[in-house]
């Protein structure tokens, strides 16, 4: 690879047995000198000792090499030192418009990595395993935040029968650790069965396929859900299940995630996701689906608009991204669609109404696509995928739904956040150091008003409590309806999601909110009901297992309280489809 610069240096230079050209410059807006050197430092921490001379030459270029302007291959050039997972994944890269490029929430199968303790040939050194590969990008993700402000999301996948599982499972029950990745287990459909029947399963190395152990399955599912439970992680990732409803199964099979879960994808593919805001689809008390509609096609062709106006830091992502054409439109502001409609989350009426709705979706986004395909032809991938055997003539995108979280969209919309039930009617939001906003239900706070038990002490006494069950000053019926993630028992979560999921021909991100003194076998009927209810992944979150959650019901008094500012109404939502951007 050629590095071309301002040149005051010329020639190759040998990084680890790999060949460059690098010239030197001064710094700019790339990686940055701090960074790298930083970079480093973190990675002599984690990275065995077979490591220090390239990460001594990296160091290297710490000492002057600054702003890249081009990059090109050299004669005898090889790759630079990149991360690569068995030639997919790609962690650190050179993208090219000058700049040193660590890629963000991505996705990573670390299934293929041969496990600790591994001899390597070629050096005679022993393999560092999985976990400690996912230390180093987890380092570099921290490091080099998006636009130095926030950082990077991962999603570390491992499958169930790799030697070096156990862990994988318990490496997040300290504290600090890997805190930019999530992390699930990959589980086949002969796991499950072997957790039913109390049966062994073997261990494989994936350097060669041999046998290198047992475990027993049991042994195994009680240890993810004991670490579930005290930290979150690790979720499930049913990756057999995930891969039946593969569209493009001629093209390759899925190993891992988007970092939460609602997008398996192919090596190299991106997400392109986008969310219907269903709080604003309510008129006259019923859901209006003239204008559901409408927005339906409109967001579809905006996905599918977006696939060619944006901008790929590799080509791969960028032919794949262009070959399938994959969209995830999904929703937000489902729970609070359900308090507009007087239905309260945990009941029947409100599954068969989520149900509803997201059939709805899925057959117009299709009729959507198909109408795309005729003006503009199928993705390219189209012959021997799922729509092809299903006799379509052709559709313009591989995958058309997806429920996202639409964490930082919904509260720009002012609404709750993907088909999450609320997670408490106030609540206090952590957004700086010492700084919480305190935020009210926006249907609870016109309802309140409208029915005239509202006052400012009464919405504080409820951010204490997050819930409003036994508030004998609240009406009855008022409390039926706005029940939160904490007021509902945890199967409910879950026959949601699979009401869902039968109509997303991707995933769907939902977290199981468990309430503090929730117990492990509460954290089992969960999975177990998840995979019976034909969930493609499942997680669970208990309440203050994390010293660092983000939404929290707390004591006012004793932190620093700011109401949330006026401005930030449903009028600012920017209609009714919001896209992410």
């Amino acid at each position: 690879m050629e590095i071309n610069t301002t040149s005051i240096h010329k020639g190759p230079v040998d990084i680890g047995g790999e060949s460059f050209w690098l010239h030197r410059t001064k710094w700019g807006d790339g990686i940055g000198e701090d960074k790298l050197r930083r970079l480093v430092k973190a990675l002599r921490r984690v990275l065995p000792v077979d490591y220090t001379d390239r990460l001594d030459q990296l160091e290297h270029l710490a000492d002057g090499w600054l702003v890249v302007e081009d990059v090109k291959p050299a004669s005898d050039a090889k790759l630079f030192y990149d991360f690569t997972v068995a030639d997919h994944n790609n962690y650190l890269a050179g993208c090219g418009h000058g700049k040193l490029a660590v890629i963000h929430n991505t996705g990573f199968s670390f299934s293929r990595l041969r496990p600790k303790g591994d001899v390597v040939k070629s050096t005679k050194g022993i393999a560092s395993g999985p976990v400690s590969f996912m230390r180093v990008f987890d380092v570099g993700t921290d490091v080099m935040k998006q636009g130095g402000r926030r950082r990077g999301a991962n999603m570390g996948i491992l499958r169930y029968n790799h030697p070096d599982i156990v862990e994988f499972v318990t490496a997040k029950r300290k504290e600090g650790v890997l805190d930019n990745f999530n992390i699930s287990v990959a589980v086949s459909d002969d796991f499950m069965e072997a957790v039913a029947k109390g049966e062994s399963f073997d261990l494989i190395n994936p350097r060669n396929n041999e046998v290198e152990g047992e475990l027993s399955a049991r042994y195994l599912f009680d240890l993810i859900i004991s670490s579930a439970w005290s930290t979150g992680d690790p979720g499930l990732f049913f990756i057999d299940r995930a891969n039946r409803a593969n569209p493009t199964p001629q093209i390759g099979t899925f190993e891992s995630t988007n970092p939460c879960g609602e997008v398996p994808l192919l090596p190299y593919e991106p997400c392109n996701l986008g969310s219907i805001n269903l709080s604003k689809m309510v008129k006259d008390n019923d859901i209006d689906w003239d204008k559901l509609k409408h927005v339906v096609h409109v967001s579809t062709h905006f996905l599918d608009n977006v696939i060619d106006a944006g901008k790929y830091p590799l080509p791969q992502i960028d032919y794949m991204a262009k070959s399938n054409r994959k969209i995830g439109l999904g929703v937000m502001g489902f729970a609070d669609m359900l308090l507009e409609l007087g239905i309260p989350y945990n009941s029947d009426e409100a599954i068969m109404t989520g149900e509803k709705v997201m059939n709805f979706i899925y057959n117009e986004a299709i009729n959507a696509s198909v109408k795309l395909a005729e003006e503009r032809g199928p993705f390219r991938n189209f012959k021997g995928s799922k729509w092809d055997k299903a006799d379509y003539k052709m559709i313009r995108n591989a995958t058309i739904t997806t429920i996202a979280p639409t964490g930082t969209i919904s509260i720009i919309a002012n609404t709750s956040s993907g088909i999450e039930p609320i997670f408490a009617v106030a609540y206090a939001r952590n957004v700086m150091e010492g700084t919480t906003l305190l935020e009210t239900n926006p249907v609870f706070e016109k309802v309140a008003r409208e029915r005239g038990f509202y006052s400012q002490e009464l919405m504080m006494e409820i951010s204490r409590r997050g819930s409003i069950q036994g508030m004998e000053q609240i009406p009855e019926d008022v409390r039926r309806v706005f029940v939160t993630a904490f007021d509902i028992a945890p199967e409910w979560h879950v026959h949601m999601q699979s009401a869902f999921q039968k109509y997303v021909d991707n995933a769907v991100s939902k977290t199981v909110n468990l309430p503090e003194n929730a117990t492990l076998e509460d954290v089992r009927k969960v999975y177990l009901l998840a995979y019976g209810m034909g969930c493609k992944g499942i997680t669970v979150y208990r309440y203050g297992s994390k010293s660092g959650q983000v939404l929290y019901i707390s004591k006012p008094e004793e932190r620093k309280i700011v109401e949330t500012p006026v401005t930030a109404s449903s009028e600012y939502s920017g209609g009714s489809c919001a896209a992410g951007y």
